[in-house]
């Protein structure tokens, strides 16, 4: 790989001018699920019911004279390019080939492609895999190890079924000044939110927190030429985008969905991103640290990434916590409060990790 230029690595900021998306956007109509099945040959529908999680797309798990299969609506504006999608599939399809638990999409008949199009949106068909969702607390260690695997095997695997890119020189890491001010409009919109419920008021404590915290960490702002090597990453790695089988004790994942997100990226705060969404208290956001052992001492096992480039990330996942407020910027600028029940959540994990830095790049790290 060579070497291009610095890239921004700072919290992506909301696009306020865009339209409502996801499940925001309008439903599918029968009739129009039924004429996008018909394109695959998949059977007369029978029954439609959305699927409930994510935020970025609509999906529909469908019956139909021959089997179920999930229907996929895309309409997340990043992602939703024909291109993109395509690009997306043909990786899915060289996992699938290499062994791992992916489970690509159904060829449409009539262009031998895998994208359907129809109405103005795209749409996609995959075949039904059961199982459910498991919270990375509900893991066993052993469990916890075989996550970390089978996330450095995808990191590996990946290299082999995308295209090869330029190594990018560094990236360029959040302004603690530009996110002051930004917590500083955000704490007045809560203050005058009306209603003014918990949330709010949670909000204006934990902000007036995160303005100390930006105060006090601004010199530990990471350096573009921090960054840990750049690879191909799923983008969007954790729990509800895992399904493990049915067992008592849930056996191996099952398949790994929604790679909307396929992209280059430090591979290794991939896994520490990942790391925070899988093993944290639902409530508090504390991570449970020995489970994040585990799992990170599998994931550097498989060669995907050193102990030095997770401490790296470590950090540099860190400082894009300590500076983001996506989940404020949707509650408060956008007025879209499907995020709304991940902020309690997140903003403590954030002050906990600030509080207990050195234990959670130990976990990470050794």
């Amino acid at each position: 790989m060579t070497f291009s230029q610095t890239l921004s690595c700072s919290p992506a900021r909301p696009d306020l001018s865009a339209p409502p998306i996801g499940t925001l956007s309008p439903p599918v109509p029968r009739a129009a699920l039924a004429e996008v099945l018909g394109r695959y040959r998949a059977g007369g529908l029978l029954t439609t019911e959305p699927v409930a999680e994510g935020l970025l797309n609509r999906g529909y798990r469908v019956t139909t004279e021959t089997d179920a299969y999930f229907l996929k609506c895309y309409v997340d504006a990043a992602t939703a390019s024909r291109p993109k999608i395509v690009a997306h599939h043909r990786a899915m399809a060289g996992l699938q080939a290499l062994g791992l638990p992916v489970a690509p999409p159904l060829t449409c008949a009539e262009r031998s492609g895998t994208v359907a199009g129809y109405g103005g949106r795209l749409f996609a068909l995959f075949p039904w895999v059961d199982g459910r969702h498991r919270h990375g607390t509900d893991l066993s260690p052993p469990q916890c190890d075989a996550l970390g695997t089978l996330l450095g095997r995808l990191h590996g695997a990946l290299d082999d079924v995308c295209a090869p890119f330029e190594q990018p020189a560094g990236y360029r890491t959040a302004d603690p000044l530009d996110s002051a001010d930004l917590a500083r409009d955000l704490r007045r919109r809560a203050r005058d939110h009306r209603p003014y419920d918990d949330l709010d008021a949670l909000v204006e404590r934990r902000l007036a927190e995160r303005l100390e915290l930006l105060a006090e960490h601004a010199h530990r702002r990471p350096a573009p030429q921090t960054a840990p090597p750049t690879g191909w990453t799923h983008g969007d790695f954790h729990g509800l985008n895992l399904l493990y089988g049915d067992g008592p004790d849930g056996g191996p994942v099952a398949a790994v969905l929604d790679w909307d997100k396929l992209g280059p990226q430090p591979r290794a705060e991939e896994a520490v991103r990942a790391a925070t969404l899988l093993f944290n208290d639902r409530t508090s956001g504390t991570l449970d640290l020995v489970r994040v052992r585990h799992y990170s001492q599998s994931y550097r096992a498989t060669g995907a990434a050193t102990a030095e480039h997770l401490a790296a990330a470590v950090h540099r996942v860190w400082w894009e916590r300590l500076n983001d407020f996506w989940m404020l910027q949707w509650r408060y600028q956008r007025a879209d409060h499907r995020a709304d029940p991940l902020y309690p959540a997140s903003a403590g994990q954030l002050t906990w990790w600030c509080q207990e830095y050195e234990q959670v790049l130990d976990a990470f790290a050794n």
